[in-house]
């Protein structure tokens, strides 16, 4: 069920989601299968959270990941490798038959996430079928392109979404059937968050589930530069073959609605009094003595009303909102939608970064992307540099902007929970 079927795939709408064989932990060879997950690749607070991950258990799935090594041609090799020695040594194994994986997460507190792991036909984006939100950056590709050719693998599912119609369809039947069952693995990381995971191997419930997603398409949530790099790779290989797939988490938010937090900004080199004092004149700066708590809502009320930012990284905080419409008249692309005029993330870069900062957006030198509020704050503070905090966007305004075709600024929305990266891999390998 890997390639057949490739012709009448192209002709068909929606989704198309294949069985594989999932390569897991052998919980035997590991501490626990706690130990050896991570959070997303992107999401790992370097260098702290690395090292953490690093010392928690050896075989953790970050060593495959962020390997560590002087050069990129270096980290790639030492990943593969690193992989081949896994398969060999057992550690990790390869699922006796293909199936799709029901991924369950919760949080102990009332959220609840049920979706689909499965190998999910790649898609142009003049079909329609899996709609970005977010722009990319071509030397995240890049690297991940380079990190992905060296193991012939996707070490981690990218998060979709789709909108199902909220009655029990033939998806959301299965799941819940199946998750009534035990588990193959069950564990809860440090966060506090559970994890149980199932594999679908059934005919029938495969049937229904792939007839079903058939109808839908998919707004990708967290992972836009994985789905880019999927599509790069598999213009480099012959169709048909495994490339044509890339493996991802689906989650229907009709029944699992996820949230949606942002994505802050640290500018390198850049203390809090310069980037404020550019500002003068600009935006209205209003300093805060209080703790992180209250400033962020001091942010959301702001941000109520217009665009607005919180910086940090002298030991205040400090809301930086209305920004001068004739700044933003000069700045801004007028050729795009309203709402795409009026995000946050479009003022930031289009306004701050590009016009006021002169800061490049897609240079580590210059910027680094943090998804942790309290981590950026902490970094800025320790660096000498300047935290830009965010207010999240609303997914409803992600969705109707991915629908038009326009993409926000890169690291605009970060979806949640995200899946832990170590529980399924996909090798690519025969």
């Amino acid at each position: 069920m890997n390639t057949a079927g490739h012709s009448e795939a192209t002709e068909r709408r929606g989704l198309e989601l294949t069985p594989f064989r999932g390569l897991r932990y052998d919980p035997d060879l590991v501490g626990s299968l706690a130990a050896v997950t991570s959070p997303p690749y992107d999401v790992v607070v370097r260098p702290d959270g690395l090292h953490h991950l690093q010392d928690s258990d050896p075989h953790n799935i970050v060593r495959l990941i962020l390997p560590q090594a002087t050069t990129p041609s270096a980290r790639n090799e030492q990943a593969a490798d690193t992989l081949h020695r896994w398969l060999a040594e057992g550690v990790l194994t390869t699922d006796p038959e293909p199936g799709l994986y029901v991924y369950e997460q919760s949080d102990g507190n009332g959220l609840l996430q049920r979706g689909i792991i499965g190998a999910l036909r790649l898609s142009d984006p003049s079909e329609g079928v899996v709609l970005p939100h977010e722009d990319v950056m071509p030397h995240v590709v890049a690297d991940r392109a380079a990190l992905m050719r060296a193991t012939s693998a996707n070490l981690e599912p990218l998060l979709l979404t789709y909108r199902g119609n909220g009655s029990p369809a033939d998806t959301a039947t299965v799941v819940e059937h199946v998750a009534a069952r035990p588990p193959l693995l069950a564990t809860t990381t440090e966060d506090g968050y559970s994890h149980r995971l199932w594999s679908v191997t059934d005919p029938t419930d495969l049937a229904r589930i792939q007839r079903d997603l058939t109808h839908h398409q998919a707004l990708i949530a967290d992972g836009h530069h994985r789905w880019a790099t999927y599509r790069r790779l598999r213009a480099e290989h012959p169709s048909p073959s495994p490339w044509d797939y890339g493996l991802v988490l689906l989650v229907d938010t009709a029944r699992y609605p996820l949230r949606v937090r942002a994505i802050h900004r640290l500018l390198h080199g850049v203390p809090v009094s310069d980037a404020l004092a550019s500002l003068e004149g600009l935006f209205h700066i209003r300093h805060l003595e209080v703790p992180l708590p209250e400033a962020l809502e001091a942010l959301a009320d702001a941000a109520c009303a217009g665009n607005a930012f919180l910086l940090a990284g002298d030991g205040a905080f400090h809301l930086v909102d209305r920004p001068d419409p004739d700044l933003l008249a000069r700045t801004i692309p007028a050729d795009r939608p309203a709402a795409w005029r009026t995000l946050d993330a479009t003022v930031l870069h289009a306004t701050l970064l590009a016009h006021v900062w002169h800061i490049p957006e897609d240079s580590p030198a210059h910027i680094a992307y943090i998804h942790d509020t309290a981590a950026t704050v902490r970094k800025a503070e320790r660096d000498g540099g300047t935290a830009v905090l965010m207010h999240p966007v609303r997914e409803e305004v992600v969705r109707d902007l991915a629908r038009q075709g326009v993409t926000m600024p890169r690291k605009s929305t970060s979806f949640g929970p995200k899946p832990a990266s170590g529980l399924v891999l996909r090798t690519l390998e025969p």
